[in-house]
């Protein structure tokens, strides 16, 4: 089972030659990974993973949804209920029950990364199956045992030169603080994410605004809540974030007149906003969030066009983040042109616009971001994290975008291991189709190899100021 050489590249022999000798340069580059959701614990912590199954299954909702789609249970994969607690399996049996169903992962994006890892950290060159799930589970497990696997020793051996979390609004950051204390010289910086106090619909939310004027002492108004909100960013760029990220059900953005979101604040403060109202303000807040971008220089993530916890028993039960987000359709063109109206002329203000739509890309994302100096298309993301989805992205963005207003790519993962492989899976893409344009005389050899750094590495480590 061991790894083709050549896995991704050109079928075609002229093709396949060029993108060998892109690949070959950029495929030990450092990695930038500007925007995941790996634990900051593990950097603080250092201490080892302490099974396979929790290194592969339990925190990949790639892995369990897939399981969970066939009538697995999640309970028998280790992932915990809200309302029960943890799960009580065992690190064996659900090795054992994701060697069973392994099958389900041909041709699929996550048993890419899974041998990818199998391979290059471990050294299996068997494929998981039931008949050496056990064996394969204590070689692992052994290796786990060793310094060489702690996550600051990956994280060299992965030669990662800077890692973004994704951190609550609300969150103490009291891990990035330990790993600065610490000494070590890796990078690991966070993300301002306040969905949980911008957006109405979470349970949570009168809750968590509570906590926000708690933690900041600002007066509960429409004026001291945003001046929570920056005072919480100014928190966490100390800590040396450089972005915020933004996971909204639409694009939607507003220019309320002061006085009007003020009103509408005090609506939803006291819980008495409908549906429409609590979609305005989140609308309105994106644009407040690129205000404040502008003064403070963070850089602004959009994730839109989720339904999140479509399965509303998986998230009565088992909570966010369980592999039941489904993508919608999602307009762009008219939902940003409040936002756009304010800062897109802005080229010291960086947007990243995000879909899961891919029809937006060559009709309402690449169109603006080849125009408004603050907007960039962020590259294919979650359910198009693929070879056909990134094939996509590069066809239907660059024509219109070029590369110099994308931002290279980023992995998304909260699988630790999986970094590696997705960022090998994007650049043997991105070489490949490089290789293509050269082929089809549309670019010069030394010209797809800069631009094969440039999409590898440098673009993300400039777009997010890394």
């Amino acid at each position: 089972m061991a790894l083709n050489p050549d896995r991704l590249l050109p079928i075609s022999p002229d093709a396949q030659a060029v993108a060998r000798r892109l690949f070959a340069a950029v495929e030990k580059l450092p990695v930038i990974s500007p925007h995941g959701h790996t634990d900051p614990a593990w950097y603080a912590r250092n201490l080892p993973f302490s099974d396979p199954s929790t290194l592969f299954v339990i925190p990949d909702h790639y892995i369990f949804r897939m399981l969970y789609s066939q009538g697995v249970p999640l309970e028998a994969l280790g992932v915990p209920r809200v309302d029960v607690g943890p799960a009580e399996a065992d690190g064996r049996s659900i090795w054992r029950l994701f060697a069973e169903h392994y099958r389900l992962f041909r041709g699929t994006p996550p048993r890419l990364w899974f041998e990818h890892a199998l391979e290059t950290v471990f050294d299996i060159k068997e494929q998981l199956s039931p008949d050496n799930a056990d064996s394969l589970y204590d070689t692992i497990a052994a290796a786990l045992s060793e310094d060489e696997m702690r996550p600051r020793a990956l994280y060299d051996r992965f030669r990662i030169a800077a890692i973004a979390t994704t951190d609550s609004a609300l969150e103490d950051l009291a891990d990035h603080d330990a790993i600065a204390a610490s000494g070590w010289h890796g990078r690991v910086v966070p993300t301002y994410r306040p969905d949980a106090v911008v957006n109405p619909d979470r349970p949570d939310f009168a809750a968590a605004l509570a906590r926000l004027f708690e933690l900041t002492g600002e007066s509960e108004t429409w004026t001291g809540y945003l001046a929570a909100h920056r005072s919480r960013r100014s928190f966490f760029k100390a800590r040396g974030a450089t972005a915020t990220d933004h996971g909204h059900p639409s694009a939607l953005t507003a220019n309320l007149p002061p006085i009007d979101a003020a009103r509408l604040f005090d609506k939803v403060r006291a819980g008495t906003a409908d549906i429409g109202e609590h979609e305005l303000f989140r609308a309105q807040m994106l644009t407040e969030m690129a205000r404040m971008s502008r003064d403070d220089g963070l850089v602004i993530q959009i994730h839109p066009g989720s339904l999140r916890n479509h399965n509303s028993w998986l998230f009565e039960h088992f909570g966010f983040d369980k592999g039941a987000d489904i993508p919608t359709r999602t307009d762009y063109v008219h939902a940003l042109l409040p936002l756009l109206s304010v800062v897109g002329n802005d080229p010291t203000l960086t947007i990243i616009l995000f879909t899961l739509d891919e029809i937006a890309y060559s009709r309402e994302l690449a169109p603006p971001a080849g125009h408004y100096p603050a907007l960039r298309v962020g590259p294919a993301w979650w359910f198009f994290d693929s070879l056909e989805g990134m094939r996509r992205f590069r066809e239907t963005t660059s024509e219109t975008a070029g590369i110099y207003n994308t931002v290279g790519f980023s992995d998304d993962t909260r699988a630790f291991l999986s970094i590696p492989a997705r960022h090998d899976v994007a650049r043997r893409v991105d070489c490949a189709w490089l290789a293509r344009l050269v082929c089809d005389g549309r670019l010069e050899e030394d010209e797809a190899h800069e631009m094969a750094v440039d999409l590898s590495f440098r673009l993300a480590k400039a777009a997010y100021r890394l």
